[in-house]
């Protein structure tokens, strides 16, 4: 890349794209990369500043923007994904399909960490929609070195910093307890909240009922449901230190794995994680899924439905950011609730 004065540039090859702003009107590149440079072109470039201009040396110890780009996107893309084109040493990659999107941070940090090319993403553990734009890469100067862009290659040879996890349309058993419910002192309206959710899925209830506090009870249902075709089980109610609150007891006699009981999350303190025969999960959901508007049901569910394995220390984590602020207008999954994962 070589430096010269805008008169002294006829019948030279640009290097880089010229972009000209014009408030309220475009932004957009006036000249594209490979460009030959006119006599006519002279008072459109002087126009937009560039009194000197950088024209193409090829160096082979160098890569232009572009080029560089192209392998930050190459580290970046996994299945389900593509490119946006390539401008001004700019990649986006765009979701070709709805799912959880998935971040390996310290991959991310290390490549943003070499200098002179950045990678940001979206928030991982969160659900996206065909046409989401999940990252953007760019290099920073017009020319990088080649030695610099292997090194950031190595940071993801054995795999790339972005997965997207489709999301897979469940059946679902849904137990309700509680002897109040049971006994019909009061109306079920648990159960409705769980449906129109699952709904935004398009997951299948296929095994509901109701039980009264007795845990051997619960613990056949959850196996019952299991044996009928349940592929993910949730326990509402009897969740919390109550004497008569069974649910976890229960739960935790079908055999399941049991990940957390507790989350530093609110609303939603009081979730119960396991997997029975480490496949599929039985969950104990706080009442607070029942009337709160966010809770950590949002936040466990995508990845439930993804098969994407929620660890204790991943949960653990969920405390910074794990505050529902209860906005009077909720804007989830577009604020901070819930990415501390």
């Amino acid at each position: 890349m070589k430096l010269m004065k805008t008169e002294d540039a006829i019948g030279q090859v640009l290097c880089h794209d010229i972009t000209q702003i014009i408030p309220g009107v475009t932004k957009d590149a006036v000249f594209r990369k490979g460009h030959i440079i006119t006599e006519e072109d002279i008072p459109v470039l002087l126009s937009v500043g560039k009194e000197h201009i950088y024209i193409w040396e090829k160096d082979e110890h160098m890569l232009h923007e572009n080029e560089a780009a192209q392998i930050l996107y190459e580290m970046c893309k996994n299945d389900h994904m593509h490119p946006s084109e390539v401008k001004e040493g700019k990649i986006e990659l765009i979701a070709e399909q709805g799912g959880l999107l998935k971040v390996d941070r310290e991959k991310l940090k290390k490549v943003n960490g070499l200098g002179e090319m950045m990678i940001a993403t979206r928030h991982g553990n969160t659900c996206v929609k065909k046409g989401d734009k999940l990252a953007g890469t760019r290099i920073i100067p017009l020319v990088i070195e080649k030695e610099k862009m292997e090194r950031a290659k190595a940071v993801c040879q054995d795999g790339p910093i972005l997965t997207l996890k489709p999301l897979h349309k469940k059946k679902v058993a849904i137990l309700t307890t509680g002897s109040e419910v049971y006994h019909g002192r009061i109306e079920d309206k648990f159960t409705p909240v769980l449906v129109e959710k699952l709904k935004e899925y398009d997951c299948e209830m296929i095994f509901h009922e109701v039980y009264d506090d007795d845990h051997e009870a619960i613990t056949k249902g959850c196996l019952q449901a299991i044996e009928q075709g349940a592929e993910l089980v949730l326990c509402t109610g009897g969740m919390s230190v109550d004497p008569d609150d069974r649910t976890p007891l229960a739960i935790k006699n079908t055999g399941a794995r049991i990940v957390s009981y507790g989350a530093p999350v609110l609303p939603g303190a009081m979730f119960l994680l396991s997997y029975y025969q480490e496949r599929i999960p039985i969950v104990g959901l706080p009442g607070c899924v029942m009337y709160a508007k966010r809770t950590i049901f949002d936040l466990a569910l995508p990845r439930l439905l993804a098969d994407d394995e929620i660890t204790a220390e991943e949960l653990a984590a969920l405390g910074e950011g794990g505050l529902c602020l209860n906005c009077p207008v909720c804007t989830y999954p577009n604020c901070g609730f819930g990415k501390g994962w």
